[in-house]
């Protein structure tokens, strides 16, 4: 029963903090919409941005997603959203030793030789101390912030409020979904033994890619709480961009990327769904240039046939196959497409796909206009909207974020490399089932919960 009631309670507050910011530019949103108020939505956006910056939850994650849907926020909000990173201040010392002790017992401290008081990193949902094992391992220790799980209930009230009022006001694009997705994904990251598992799961599959480093779990040090891996040494990506390295470098870096995310994709039909920066080193070592992945958290397993429904989609763009498009749409889950409609979602379509048509090195983007991704997705809500709206299964929504989170990265890079050659590389010997047995054989393996 105290459980609960501290549940419940941390809810109540969680909501009280949020309701009136979120709910109070919700309404003013409506007042403009609605009633022809004029409102400064820019400042509105900055105020939100704050106001979700200053929170240790992952309501600011999930607006980070929100943002690679085409306009599923308005588009003051889309851009001050998504610059939130997962940077908030760490706890302190008090809270490091009660959260150890209750997840290892009372003598925690004997079973490390060095533990780190000061935090190496924080995020949305925990914080990471460096430590050292008694056998001379060093080790990342993450630790989730307390009452967790009520914070995330309290964040989806407030999100299904707030894709609720939005929907009213404009209905290019049906949440219902999206939501469900979101939700499912982020109470899945409160428990990091199934993070471990995932983190087992992508060691699977990328132990053949060398340019592609992921830390082991810590048998006997984690708990649903704690995640204690192998510690990976690396540095941050814009740290080494202000540096202004050479473009082979540059494109070490895309490369290593790139099958970091696709390998596990089209091989085992998995997904990272989160291409945050945060989520990655970069590293040089005897390997040459390559990358560290960090976070498992935001993963997802698709069906075999979902994978090669973006391959058929990449084979309709290419040659111009609208039934073949069509067909890709429906292996997604999209339902009720009318021609029209489905020649919108091709903007996008094209949008995402045309850097791999061309057998050349290239930039992802060869546009001038920085805005070009935007001004794209609001042909496509603005189509969206004259054809009666779309409703994105569940299983688009991490998958277009991992595509437009990667490419906002590649971008930054400025990398130029023959794209289509790197995913022909993965889509060409593709056989579904072939993918549906390594996927299984892989989750049993790593002991992914919901595995058979």
């Amino acid at each position: 029963m105290a459980d609960r009631e501290s549940t419940l309670f941390g809810e109540i507050r969680r909501m009280a903090r949020t309701s009136g910011a979120v709910g109070g530019i919700a309404a003013r949103v409506a007042g403009q919409r609605f009633l022809g108020l004029k409102t400064d939505k820019a400042a509105h956006a900055e105020d939100l941005k704050a106001i979700l910056g200053g929170l240790k939850g992952p309501l600011m994650k999930v607006a980070q997603i929100l943002t690679t849907i085409p306009d599923a926020l308005p588009a003051e909000y889309a851009a001050e959203l998504a610059q939130l990173q997962a940077n908030a201040p760490p706890m302190g010392w008090a809270f490091v030793r009660r959260r150890m002790q209750s997840e290892m017992g009372p003598a925690w401290q004997s079973k490390f030789r060095e533990f780190g008081q000061e935090a190496a990193a924080a995020a949305s949902l925990g914080q990471v101390h460096r430590a050292t094992l008694p056998d001379g391992r060093v080790v990342a220790c993450k630790l989730q912030y307390p009452d967790m799980p009520s914070v995330v209930e309290a964040d989806l009230r407030q999100l299904r409020l707030a894709m609720s009022l939005y929907h009213r006001i404009d209905s290019a694009i049906q949440h219902d979904d999206v939501y469900e997705e979101l939700s499912e994904r982020l109470r899945e990251e409160l428990d990091y033994l199934r993070e471990a598992a995932q983190m087992r799961l992508y060691g699977i599959m990328l132990r053949g890619e060398p340019s592609v480093s992921v830390p082991v779990p810590v048998e006997g040090y984690c708990t649903r709480r704690l995640l204690t891996m192998q510690w990976l040494d690396g540095r941050a990506l814009q740290a080494r961009l202000d540096e202004d390295p050479p473009q082979e470098e540059r494109n070490d870096y895309a490369r290593a990327l790139f099958r970091a995310w696709y390998v596990p994709f089209y091989r085992y039909g998995v997904i990272h769904g989160d291409p945050h920066m945060g989520n990655y080193q970069i590293r040089t070592d005897d390997a040459g240039h390559g990358v560290n992945l960090l976070d498992y958290g935001a993963i997802r397993v698709f069906p075999a046939r979902f994978v090669r429904g973006t391959i058929m989609l990449y084979e309709a763009v290419r040659d111009g196959d609208k039934d073949k498009a069509h067909a890709a749409y429906e292996s997604w889950g999209f339902t009720g497409l009318s021609r029209e409609k489905m020649e919108v979602l091709n903007l996008w379509a094209h949008f995402l796909y045309e850097p791999l048509l061309q057998d050349r090195p290239r930039r992802i983007q060869e546009s001038d206009d920085p805005a070009y991704g935007r001004k794209v997705a609001e042909q496509v809500h603005a189509g969206l909207k004259r054809t009666g709206g779309v409703r994105p299964p569940r299983e688009f929504v991490l998958m277009d974020r991992a595509a437009v989170g990667l490419g906002s990265v590649f971008l930054r890079l400025k990398a130029e490399v023959n794209w289509y050659r790197l995913v022909h590389e993965l889509i060409e010997e593709f056989d579904e089932a072939e993918v549906a047995a390594r996927q299984a054989a892989a989750l049993r393996e790593a002991g992914v919960p919901g595995a058979a």
